[in-house]
């Protein structure tokens, strides 16, 4: 019973086999132009090897073969007179050519499968170290809220003049977001699951994050143009990584500077501006800013100095959704911009009594 499958699989060879026996056929027929298809033979077996790289003894085996075949088959016509005998040297010309191929095929193959090894390895390697900083992340938070508990009753039984408490429990805080945020990176950087993503209407969704900051942080809040139509994302990463962007503005600006949040469909993409009239970014460190604990040392005054987190987290969670996130700053301002794909956008057609959307400015 034949093998169905099999036949499927060798099919490319079982062809070349045919193809083989048609042009031994005419070297038979037609002698005296026999190296015509002993030339199609060797182009066909070049081409077959360039897509199925066989192991080497099967490889020696057709050569030895097809060698002999054709070599026999030039011999004899040599000496009937139906050929020169100078087309014998083809044989070893052309086998020490289809070697060579053989060679550089099998050193390409072994180079191709050398980067997969090494490729699988830095993604175990990575996931490794994800997985790590997440258990390691977790389970610090519980001894450190414990102690910190402790240091603050500590420090109100005592009273709030002692510095060294008040130091030890400042210092405790500092370590408690690092590992918040280190617990936020190692979520962030997994690839968004179909759970936890939904349809969002975003210029609500953008609306909303800039109405909750502006009640409590005093700057010039600005709503810009904003592109109406649903996006396809986790609505709690989103909100992580625009409060991140957000902050990072406001660390960068004093009150009576300007902090605008906008946005702009592009072929089913949406980019989300967050831009601030602040100090901007160094341009040392503009191609490292999106890295763990990276500062920019530029923020206004040192108690607004973060934790060199949040745009790391904002980096991985739009790696996360398919996206990336970009600086464009200058001396007097910065803006941040987040690139999702999977956006529908919408487009109304005013009414005659419908104003345009304007952009809204909020006093913060």
């Amino acid at each position: 019973m034949l093998d169905i499958a099999s036949l499927r699989r060798n099919a490319l060879e079982i062809a070349w086999v045919l193809f083989v026996g048609v042009n031994l056929v005419a070297m038979e027929l037609w002698p005296r132009w026999e190296t015509i298809p002993f030339h199609l033979i060797w182009t066909s077996l070049t081409l077959l090897y360039g897509v199925r790289v066989w192991r080497l003894g099967r490889t020696y085996l057709v050569l030895l073969w097809f060698g002999v075949v054709s070599g026999a088959s030039i011999l004899s016509d040599a000496f009937n007179g139906t050929q020169q005998w100078g087309e014998l040297f083809e044989v070893p010309l052309m086998s020490s050519m289809f070697l060579a191929m053989v060679w550089h095929a099998r050193r390409r193959q072994a180079a191709i499968q050398a980067t997969a090894r090494e490729s699988e390895e830095k993604a175990a390697l990575l996931e490794r170290q994800e997985r790590f900083l997440h258990d390691v992340s977790h389970e610090l938070r519980t001894p450190i809220a414990i102690a910190r508990g402790h240091l603050e009753l500590l420090q109100r039984a005592e009273g709030v003049g002692r510095s060294e408490l008040s130091v030890a429990v400042d210092e405790l805080g500092r370590v408690q977001r690092i590992v918040e945020g280190l617990l936020m990176l190692a979520k962030a950087g997994r690839p968004t699951s179909a759970d936890s993503v939904c349809e969002l209407d975003l210029q609500r969704f953008l609306e909303d994050v800039v109405m909750r900051w502006s009640d409590v942080t005093p700057r010039v809040w600005r709503v810009g143009e904003l592109a109406a139509g649903t996006l396809t994302a986790d609505p709690d990463a989103l909100r992580v990584a625009l409060d991140a962007l957000v902050e990072n503005a406001v660390k960068h600006t004093r009150p009576p500077d300007v902090i605008e949040v906008r946005s702009h469909a592009h072929n089913g993409h949406v980019a989300i501006d967050v831009a601030d009239e602040g100090c901007g970014v160094p341009a040392g460190v503009r191609g490292e800013i999106f890295q763990r604990f990276a500062h920019a040392d530029s923020a206004v005054g040192a108690a607004d100095r973060g934790l060199g987190l949040g745009l790391a987290i904002v980096d991985a969670i739009a790696k996360a959704h398919g996206g990336r996130c970009s600086l464009r700053a200058t001396g007097e301002g910065s803006t941040f911009t987040l690139d999702l794909p999977n956006f529908v956008a919408v487009v109304d057609e005013p009414g005659p009594d419908v104003e345009p959307h304007a952009p809204a400015l909020i006093e913060g």
